[in-house]
């Protein structure tokens, strides 16, 4: 089974993933376009966010409040296989059913926030590290109304900074990484 979630997830792991394996360790330390963040830290916050949003998909509670170093032996490999644990918990419809209980958000928004941050922190990424990155065109055309729709909220618990300038000429994935905050380049 799929549903269009799992179906979008994987092609942005498709591009996500390959960027995480390209991380090297003497890049660890490099500034991300995330504020508060070296490259470490948006790693082990991508990675627990692909870790937990999998129990979200089957409706547990989840804890985003403590992330745990998982830059540990074989790192690389253990996010491409959490990767994949992901979308198969959203490949199953009923993971798009009622309310998160841990969240309190509906679960197909659920489902877009993990979304979100393997597309957009994969460009966080390569960025960070100089690696060419294309997000998939139908991740971004999805995700851009639903960015629209929680910046306010992203801005006031603090995930977001204030929205950039995007340029008149922007594409989607640009104006989503203005409206994100970031600077698209």
């Amino acid at each position: 089974m799929t549903t269009e979630t799992s179906t979008l997830m994987a092609a942005a792991a498709e591009r996500t993933v390959p960027i995480v394996r390209g991380v090297g360790d003497d890049q660890l330390g490099n500034p991300t376009p995330c504020a508060r963040w070296q490259v470490r830290d948006l790693l082990n916050h991508l990675f627990h966010v692909v870790v937990t949003m999998q129990g979200a998909a089957r409706k547990e509670a989840v804890d985003m409040s403590n992330v745990p170093d998982y830059l540990t032996g074989g790192w690389r490999d253990r996010f491409a296989a959490e990767t994949e644990r992901l979308i198969a918990a959203w490949s199953d419809p009923a993971a798009l059913d009622g309310v998160s209980p841990g969240l309190g958000l509906p679960q197909p928004m659920v489902g877009n926030l993990a979304l979100a941050d393997l597309t957009v922190h994969g460009w966080d990424l390569a960025t960070a590290t100089g690696q060419p990155y294309r997000p998939d065109d139908a991740a971004v055309e999805a995700l851009l109304p639903f960015i629209e729709q929680m910046a306010p909220t992203g801005r006031q618990m603090g995930a977001f900074l204030d929205e950039a300038k995007a340029p008149a000429d922007a594409g989607d994935f640009e104006r989503l990484l203005a409206v994100s905050g970031r600077t698209p380049a």
